[in-house]
């Protein structure tokens, strides 16, 4: 159930982050996300901007904050958080074992389905929201990232609370 809450709320984080940055419109809404190979000095800049991101307010400070990272631009920073996002989702915390996200939809889809605690209107919201993203979902591209990942899992844990 955990696991459940948690995707649901990093779906809908990923869609404000998109209806934020002015990019979700109807025919972007169900397109995948673009993966990258991600790298230790995107990873780790990534870490060390989250403090300043979380307090910026005006655009020009967000792109200011990205560069001092070592970030050529908002639109790469953001890339590499939406990467990160993917991995963390699919990445057991109490295990650190990894699951393809469309394997672990497939689950928690499952889970929903048989888990009888949960409002019948929760639990139809949350299958339509777990199909789309199922609809959406691909195996991960670039799987050095996932030992990336996992190598930082609780630095960029810590960073993304």
């Amino acid at each position: 159930m955990r696991e459940t809450v948690r995707l649901l709320g990093a779906m809908m984080v990923a869609a404000a982050l998109l209806h934020v940055s002015g990019s979700l419109g109807p025919a972007d809404a169900q397109a995948p996300m673009r993966q990258i190979r991600l790298t230790e000095r995107q990873v780790e800049g990534f870490i060390a901007a989250q403090k300043k991101l979380a307090t910026a307010k005006a655009e020009t400070e967000f792109e200011a904050i990205a560069k001092e990272h070592g970030f050529a631009s908002l639109d790469e920073i953001d890339d590499v958080e939406a990467n990160i996002v993917l991995l963390m989702n699919a990445i057991d915390p109490a295990t650190r074992a990894f699951s393809e996200p469309p394997i672990l939809i497939k689950r928690r889809i499952d889970e929903v389905t048989t888990d009888k605690t949960m409002p019948e209107t929760e639990r139809k919201q949350a299958l339509q929201e777990l199909t789309a993203a199922l609809s959406t979902a691909r195996p991960i591209q670039f799987p050095d990232n996932i030992e990336l990942v996992k190598k930082y899992y609780d630095q960029l844990q810590a960073a993304l609370e």
